[in-house]
């Protein structure tokens, strides 16, 4: 037998060394568990500079929460609520906290966004301890602050009810101040306004303060005919996005969960967000715990999903296409369903 020449053993060794690799790269396939090429992804999380969001995403990072459920969240901050969705809508992060309106309202337009629930914590309306208004009626002729513009949804809501309830419109028969929270927090405080219309970590501020509760957005809603509170905001992302991460919104919807269930037990937890909170005093802080804990949702996305659509529909009568937009009913898709419980 002749022995090759340097030519031909060179092309036989790299015949050897193909094969050889090819068999590797086999047998490394068969031992790779589906998705671990995208191992611990990354979640663009766009959050309002100072927002209560902070909190839980702080808690999730302090503890770990993320990275235990196979996610890493990177926060983005943003000086607004509109930079923030304009943001998602360009691609520059892949989740916001929003609400369920805007939500459909941006389906029935044609963009692909989904809603998961983040909190049942809203808006309330509140007054001096001693001031004499035990209902919503005696409110007629009063001033009232209201955060959130004439189309907030608990604003609406509360007129629809006082006009129900009460036979008053409070739009009409009240002198009515809109304007950003801290500013009618302080003219509450002041006593400038004889009740106040504020976002929930200002009306728990106020509660610490003294301030009590004539009714909140979540019971207004229950008094209009909802089963149970609803969660209002929640964490917002493209169906495209969930369709090429699933895993990684699998994974980041652990962690919320997770994140939850430790702020709901554990006091420490929350003593090392004081720094964020910034509460003023220990009786602001443990009200604005409270609250948020309160806050966390706990029924089935199908409860919550049956609620939001008679919300929907009430909120449509009263607010028109200039609040929902050109939809009267709420979206398909606006939950988000993982193909596992159509939720």
């Amino acid at each position: 037998m002749v022995a090759p020449g340097t030519a031909e053993f060179g092309r036989i060794v790299m015949r050897l060394t193909s094969a050889v690799a090819a068999v590797f790269a086999l047998v490394l396939a068969a031992t790779v568990t589906p998705g671990s090429a995208e191992e611990n992804p990354t979640i663009r999380i766009g959050v309002l500079k100072f927002g209560t969001v902070n909190w839980e995403l702080d808690a999730m990072q302090r503890a770990g929460l993320d990275e235990k459920a196979g996610v890493t969240i990177d926060v983005v901050p943003f000086a607004g609520e509109d930079a923030s969705a304009v943001a998602l809508q360009a691609g520059s992060v892949d989740m916001i906290v929003s609400d369920w309106l805007w939500v459909s309202r941006e389906r029935a337009m044609g963009t692909d966004l989904t809603f998961v629930p983040y909190s049942t914590s809203v808006g309330s309306l509140m007054v001096q301890a001693d001031s004499p208004a035990k209902t919503l009626g005696d409110l007629k002729g009063k001033s009232i602050g209201v955060a959130g513009g004439p189309l907030d949804k608990n604003w609406l809501l509360i007129q629809a009810l006082a006009k129900k309830r009460y036979g008053v419109d409070l739009a009409a028969e009240n002198s009515v101040v809109y304007g950003a929270p801290p500013l009618l927090t302080e003219k509450a405080r002041q006593g400038e306004l004889d009740a106040v219309l504020n976002f929930w970590h200002y009306a728990a501020r106020l509660e610490a303060e003294g301030f009590r509760t004539l009714i909140s957005g979540t019971k207004a809603a229950m008094e209009m005919g909802t089963s149970g509170p609803v969660a209002s905001i929640g964490w917002v992302f493209r169906d495209g996005f969930a369709e090429k991460h699933q895993g990684a919104i699998a994974a980041f919807l652990k962690a919320d969960q997770a994140t939850k269930d430790l702020l709901a037990s554990s006091d420490d937890a929350w003593n090392a967000l004081k720094p964020l909170m910034k509460a003023e005093d220990e009786k602001t802080f443990t009200t604005l715990r409270d609250r948020y804990r309160e806050g966390i949702p706990d029924r089935s996305a199908a409860e919550e999903r049956t609620d939001t659509e008679r919300l929907y529909g009430l909120l449509s009568e009263i607010g028109g296409e200039k609040l929902v937009g050109p939809s009267k009913t709420l979206q398909p898709g606006t939950y988000y369903d993982d193909g596992k419980n159509g939720s």
